[in-house]
Formats: C-alpha cells, structure tokens, sequence
C-alpha cells in the first residue's frame, strides 16, 4: 500500500475548443448538366467545455439506486489498486453490482504526479468511458508510471479512448480539474480518515476495508448491508 504522500505539481489550465469544417455541395439535374458547386456559408461552432463541476461529478458504475454504496479510494500508480480493479472488482461486480445489490464509485486518492495526471485524463473522457478506461490504466500500469514520460504514455491511452490530441493536452493542464481531485483527496483523509490506498468505506462507513482483501471479504461486508 502507498503511505506517504508525495507532492504534487500544478499544471496550468488552457482552454478546450472544437472546430468544425468547411461543407461544400453539389448537385446533378436530371438532364446530365452539372449544377456550379455551391459553397455552404462556413460554420464555426465551439462545442462547449464540459465545467469543471462536471469533470469532477460521481461516476457511478452500477445502478444509481443500489442499496450497498462503495466508495473506492485508490491512487492510480497503487499496484494494490491496481490488483483490486484488475481480479476483484470483477467478482464483485458480476455478484453485486451487475445483480444491483451494490454500486461503486471510485474517488480519486493520488499518491504522486503520475496518478494525479492519469486521474485527470480518465475524468477528462466521455462518462461512458470513464470505467473502461480506468480498467486499461489500472492494467498497463506497469508501462506508463515507469515511462520516462507519464503524461506522454497516459496521452497514448487517451487517444484509444476517442480523445484528440488537443483535449489531452487541454486536460492535463486543467489547473481547476487537478485542484479539485486533490480535495476530493483530503475530504477523504478528514471524513473517512483514509490513510493509504486502496481503502473502501461502504454505506458512508457501516464498514471500510483497507488493501486489496479477497472477494469473500468483501462479500462478508454487502450481504450484511443488503436487504
């Protein structure tokens, strides 16, 4: 498990824009001439920036209404977290969370620079993807946190995800999105006293089990909560 945090460095927040191109038409008439080629007016549209209330909102994997609540505290270059999400989480989630006995919902607890950026780039894809994509990070965790570059490794795995060049580099300098999750950090070490990773606190602390425990602890813990 990861003890002792280290710090973190700022990154400076830039805008994120989407431009859309030039349309042209044309058409031919029944009598085989062809018609000029008429140039549609040129449409610049800005989609607009997902807020940064938006970027840092609850992803909940599982149904919304699910009795049992799971709050995931993990650090993305954790190996423990990385061993939960990749062998257990899928035994839980064909039990309890696809069954809607539960849901989970993961809180960023980053450790150092790597897992905050990596944080950063998973909540900066579409909401659909958010869960798969922590599921590639969490299983190639050995390649992009030891790369010599993170951000430039994460970056690659962003592009898998749909995500365009710009979005990336737009996200990873989001000042806002890093400020938030380091909250959402220390409201975990004041509230539920999380001190290392991964550490779940089920029905705002009915119970709370620390590391990466076996699939029956887990178990043990839900179906005493389930009704």
């Amino acid at each position: 498990m990861n003890r002792n945090l280290l710090g973190i460095t700022a990154v400076i927040a830039v805008g994120m824009t989407l431009i859309i191109g030039l349309a042209v038409v044309g058409s031919r008439p029944s009598n085989g001439q062809t018609l000029p080629v008429q140039t549609a007016p040129v449409q610049t549209a800005q989609a607009p920036a997902p807020s940064t209330a938006d970027l840092l909102a609850d992803r909940v994997l599982g149904k919304p209404d699910a009795p049992v609540t799971i709050l995931d505290y993990s650090s993305m270059t954790c190996p423990h977290c990385a061993t939960f999400h990749t062998e257990i989480l899928p035994k839980i989630k064909e039990a309890y969370i696809d069954t809607g006995k539960a849901k989970l919902i993961f809180r960023d607890f980053p450790f150092d620079q790597a897992a905050l950026r990596a944080s950063m780039l998973a909540r900066c894809a579409p909401a659909e993807r958010y869960y798969p994509l922590l599921d590639v990070l969490f299983k190639s965790q050995g390649q992009w946190s030891r790369a010599a570059d993170p951000a430039k490794a994460l970056a690659q795995y962003g592009k898998l995800a749909g995500m365009s060049e710009q979005t990336i580099n737009a996200c990873l300098a989001n000042q806002a999105l890093a400020d938030g999750i380091l909250q959402s950090r220390l409201v975990g070490q004041d509230k539920y006293k999380v001190e290392a990773t991964p550490t779940f606190v089920i029905n705002e602390g009915a119970a709370t089990i620390s590391g990466a425990q076996p699939f029956e602890t887990f178990a043990a813990a839900i179906d005493k909560l389930v009704k």
